[in-house]
């Protein structure tokens, strides 16, 4: 029996379909295809653009139980990034960032935030092998950090300026991106 081209299209595609349906192949899936999208570095934002944090008053926890206040990061370069282990464009990120992290953490404010419990969170980082610190909001986030999708970063220059909000997989790990904060380290 010879198989004609668009049966065996038909056939690739119901299988694409019942890869994606299935539970346990449908992350795999998804990352993967995340991690072709954050190929891209982020935008920064125009200077006129920019919109000024106001607000510091954030309580976190880190995954260590160690309380972090906000209002210590003002004046400090600041990469926030809200996510989650079951999410896959956040997944996907992942590595770019820890290789950010690894190459800046004595310079720039790391804060990578999750709701998660710290038996997830460490977990996820154990398997994968990060060694950011992960916290957990006490309070409510800044009206400017407010975020109802993940992953969403934020990088902040010394004077409160976002100078990126990415929602979405990117880069991070990219020359623009170590540029930027090459750039605004040397403003301090």
């Amino acid at each position: 029996m010879k198989i004609s081209k668009s049966q065996r299209s038909n056939i690739i595609f119901l299988v694409i379909i019942l890869l994606i349906v299935i539970p346990q192949t449908r992350q795999p899936i998804q990352v993967f295809l995340q991690k072709g999208l954050a190929m891209f570095s982020p935008s920064v934002i125009d200077e006129e653009d920019r919109v000024v944090l106001t607000d510091y008053n954030w309580q976190l926890v880190d995954e260590n139980g160690l309380a972090y206040n906000f209002n210590d990061a003002r004046g400090k370069v600041v990469f926030i990034n809200f996510w989650a282990t079951w999410c896959p464009p956040c997944i996907a990120e992942m590595p770019s960032m820890e290789k950010l992290y690894q190459d800046y953490k004595d310079d720039v404010d790391f804060l990578f935030v999750s709701n998660e419990t710290q038996e997830v969170i460490s977990k996820f980082k154990k398997k994968n092998d990060y060694e950011f610190l992960v916290h957990a909001s006490l309070t409510a986030n800044p009206e400017q950090l407010e975020t109802s999708s993940i992953p969403r970063t934020f990088v902040l220059d010394q004077q409160g300026n976002i100078v990126i909000d990415k929602t979405g997989a990117a880069d991070w790990n990219s020359k623009s991106v170590r540029k930027l904060l090459d750039d605004l380290l040397r403003l301090e």
